[in-house]
């Protein structure tokens, strides 16, 4: 059945409907947490417009790991920011203002990300727009929500101080260490993920009700919600989770080990087969019948996981992670190895299911990028284009969508409302744009940007 739904799957998707068309975005959003839910929505067929501040946009053009920069073009910022729309709109200004308005009473979703108040004061918060388009659905996200004592203390946040605050860098690392942050900004991308999840839920509702709402987001609190276990443990037990590094305080065994060749494999075998088959695979089956090995809830005492921990690392240490997978297929653990980044680009099992999307971008090129991670048979997500600079699509989104002529568009650029990008590295389009190419005609894009300011 599988092989039949999916087959043709990559070949098909780009003439499937999406299943989100149809539905409009507007958004005010910086760094991470703010533009990786619009672009998700984006993947899934919806028109999201980003608004930025010209002529430097969003902060997250600088997130450059290494210093290392794609056709001028951030990587960090090129994840996060694929199939949008692209105004150069300074909010300062009233003229911006009420073309933030017009763009939101045309909008199903409004999505921004500034401190608490920001919008408000500058008359296109949620009490404004709601007046203008009530059905409006409006997401604000933050590190600390939009109310309580850290939102009035106007704390400022970012993915770091966020796994820091929650405690989650505390947590994730080895017992007696010094806290260990994740090098990936999860915080930003799990809090963006659930604000989409209430995003839906509230089409939904509209769609029921007709009625929009307001959400919040707290990035924090969304990644506390991540943390399982520990949160009724602390409560029903009274004792406080500590760090245990790469051990599995729930399953017994379940850790990272270092293999024979110093690269590491993952091995969990919690079920009374699977704890055999491991027993059996090392050589000892008498271990399964020990009373300090034989049920899982003796496993899981501290002193016996962490001598049977180390009888699995020794054993381990003389093999490679391959003849590790190989005896775990035979007797039926599980076990993988630990692969780096270089090992999953490389995979061709991602390739051949277009997780590893092949994207050629008509400005930056092609290049491989992981696509929206789940397949949708009949309405499938994809990267339609990638990013571009700031107010790119100011003439595009001006005519096209608020109906504005050549000389109204030319006043707003006159009084400083509309703006295009600054004339420096990972703020403007490709040093050799030829001013055209990347205007996709199919979007009837007329008066393309010229290069420069």
């Amino acid at each position: 059945m599988a092989e039949v739904t999916w087959r043709n799957y990559l070949e098909n998707k780009h003439s499937r409907p999406a299943p989100l068309k149809g539905i409009k975005v507007l958004e005010a959003c910086t760094i991470i947490l703010g533009p990786a839910g619009p672009s998700f929505l984006a993947k899934l067929g919806a028109e999201v417009v980003k608004c930025e501040f010209p002529p430097l946009g969003d902060t997250s053009r600088n997130l450059i790991p290494f210093g290392d920069y794609f056709r001028e073009q951030g990587t960090g910022f090129v994840h996060a920011n694929q199939n949008k729309y692209w105004m150069g709109l300074d909010l300062h200004k009233p003229e911006a203002q009420e073309i933030y308005r017009q763009l939101a009473a045309q909008a199903d979703i409004v999505e921004e990300n500034m401190r608490p108040g920001v919008l408000e004061k500058w008359n296109v918060g949620y009490r404004q727009l709601k007046e203008i388009n009530p059905g409006l659905i409006y997401l604000a996200k933050n590190g600390f929500g939009q109310w309580g004592q850290y939102a009035e203390e106007n704390r400022p946040s970012n993915d770091g101080a966020s796994q820091a605050f929650a405690g989650f860098a505390w947590l994730s690392s080895q017992p007696g260490q010094r806290p260990l942050k994740s090098r990936l900004y999860i915080c930003d991308n799990f809090g963006a993920l659930l604000g989409e999840v209430a995003v839906m839920a509230a089409l939904r509702h509209r769609r029921r009700t007709g009625k929009g709402q307001y959400i919040e987001l707290s990035q924090t609190e969304s990644i506390i919600r991540s943390m399982s276990w520990v949160w009724p443990y602390q409560q029903m037990t009274g004792k406080m989770a500590m760090p245990a590094g790469n051990r599995d305080l729930c399953v017994s065994p379940a850790d990272t080990f270092r293999c024979r060749d110093d690269r590491f494999v993952a091995i969990g075998a919690a079920l009374p087969d699977d704890f055999k088959g491991l027993c059996s695979a090392m050589g000892r089956p008498e271990l399964a019948e020990d009373p300090k090995f034989k049920n899982h809830l003796d496993r899981l005492r501290d002193e016996n996981t962490l001598e049977l921990l180390d009888i699995i690392s020794k054993w381990v240490r003389g093999k490679t992670p391959e003849e590790i997978e190989r005896l775990a297929e035979k007797h039926g653990f599980a076990a993988t190895r630990v692969q780096s980044i270089k090992d999953i680009v490389d995979d061709r099992h991602w390739r051949e299911r277009g997780t590893m999307a092949y994207v050629d971008d008509p400005m930056l090129g092609p290049f491989y990028e992981f696509d929206f991670p789940v397949l949708m048979s009949k309405t499938p997500p994809k990267v339609r284009w990638s990013v571009r600079a700031i107010g790119f699509d100011n003439e595009y989104v001006l005519t096209h969508k608020l109906g504005k002529n050549k000389e109204q568009i030319r006043k707003l650029y006159e009084r400083g409302a509309i703006g295009r990008w600054a004339d420096m590295i990972s703020r403007r389009p490709p040093e050799d744009w030829d001013g055209e190419t990347g205007v996709i005609m199919s979007r009837g894009a007329a008066n393309p940007p010229g290069k420069g300011k």
